[in-house]
């Protein structure tokens, strides 16, 4: 009996983070095509730290896709990406 309880409680907390880990995708899909198709990031503290929301938000969707189809060159472009999102300073 206590076993088949050990197991509900681990399918649970697998269940949260699955759940979690789901919701932060979307939020940084959000992010992304926010900051790919308006050129801006969203917030305050975003705005701030974010000097090229572009390629931040191109990034952030090529990391999400690379996810998708198990591809760690895409992740790394995409990391890559959003390093420079951050450190490139605009060009006007």
């Amino acid at each position: 009996m206590r076993q088949q309880q050990d197991q509900g409680d681990g399918l649970f907390i697998i269940g949260v983070l699955a759940l979690t880990l789901f919701i932060l995708a979307i939020m940084w899909a959000v992010l992304g095509v926010h900051a790919l198709f308006l050129g801006r990031m969203p917030g305050h503290w975003l705005q701030q730290r974010v000097r090229q929301p572009r390629l931040w938000g191109a990034g952030a969707l090529l990391m999400l896709v690379s996810w998708n189809i198990h591809s760690p060159s895409l992740l790394t472009i995409g990391i890559g990406l959003v390093a420079l999102g951050h450190v490139v300073k605009p060009t006007r």
